[in-house]
């Protein structure tokens, strides 16, 4: 698992206030994931998980097309929702810090939904009718990897996905 948005929070911190923004923006961001998903893959001797969400096209082919470019074998899947859906997600994922009125993914919502459904970023899965094991599943299936089920009960199973909720909560 690599998780580029880890590199764009620590970028956003270290630059004076006036200078944040979308940290995708940031060409050394874009540099900067590149790399680690090299030295990542590099190092794995199976696939690399990289939960990032791209509605650049642009950005994408700069990253993507250059893994690709490199003899990288990099499957793309679109997670697409209902806005509704993504809302009630984000309330449950974020303990409703990240609704506020004004709150960044809030106020993008709708422009990412319709980026994410251009012919670039195929494959589209969606996931409003979908549970977390049916997305992976779908995933691991169509990636052509065997993934093994979950043998948490479901108390195990909750405090895992709350646990994740707190450590991705994000104070600044």
């Amino acid at each position: 698992m690599c998780n580029p948005e880890h590199v764009g929070y620590g970028m956003h911190r270290m630059l004076p206030a006036a200078l944040r923004s979308n940290f995708q923006d940031l060409p050394a961001w874009r540099h900067s994931v590149v790399e680690l998903l090299r030295l990542t893959q590099a190092a794995c001797d199976g696939p690399v998980i990289v939960p990032m969400t791209l509605v650049n096209s642009g950005y994408f082919q700069e990253i993507v097309g250059t893994l690709r470019g490199d003899g990288l074998a990099v499957c793309h899947f679109a997670l697409l929702a209902e806005p509704a859906t993504v809302r009630r997600r984000l309330g449950r994922r974020s303990l409703g810090t990240e609704l506020k009125p004004g709150g960044w993914a809030i106020d993008h919502l709708s422009e990412h939904l319709q980026q994410l459904r251009a012919p670039e970023f195929a494959q589209h899965i969606h996931t409003d009718q979908q549970t977390v094991a049916q997305v992976a599943d779908a995933i691991a299936s169509s990636a052509g990897l065997a993934i093994t089920p979950s043998a948490d009960g479901p108390l195990r199973a909750f405090l895992r996905r709350y646990a994740t909720t707190i450590r991705h909560i994000r104070f600044d």
